[in-house]
């Protein structure tokens, strides 16, 4: 589905115009929010707060847009709507796990990549 990359750079690069340093700020805000959000919703998860789902799958979703991850993209909308709805608690649980594996896949890679 990727290549060997769970993660691209287009839409960054787009926007950071040949700044490299933009791209590497980019990548650091990633991994400084990304991770303690994720932390943060497998919490709500483990408990089953609805509200914090929806607003943490939210937060989640621009985050892992920018870095062209679709799939999760779609794991974390389909986790707020559910989350908003209060509803399929064991279907949130199921999406997390897969969420957790890209995001968590996503920041190995980019520590590697970006030697952070």
């Amino acid at each position: 589905m990727y290549g060997d990359m769970i993660y691209g750079l287009n839409k960054i690069k787009e926007m950071a115009e040949g700044d490299s340093d933009f791209i590497a700020s980019v990548i650091g805000v990633f991994l400084e929010e990304v991770p303690e959000d994720l932390q943060a919703l497998e919490t709500a998860v483990g408990s089953g707060d609805f509200g914090q789902i929806y607003q943490l799958s939210h937060k989640l979703k621009p985050n892992v847009d920018l870095l062209e991850m679709e799939p999760t993209r779609v794991l974390a909308l389909e986790m707020e709507t559910m989350g908003k709805n209060q509803e399929d608690l064991e279907g949130i649980r199921v999406r997390f796990g897969r969420l957790k594996q890209d995001i968590d896949q996503a920041v190995i890679e980019l520590r590697r990549d970006f030697d952070l």
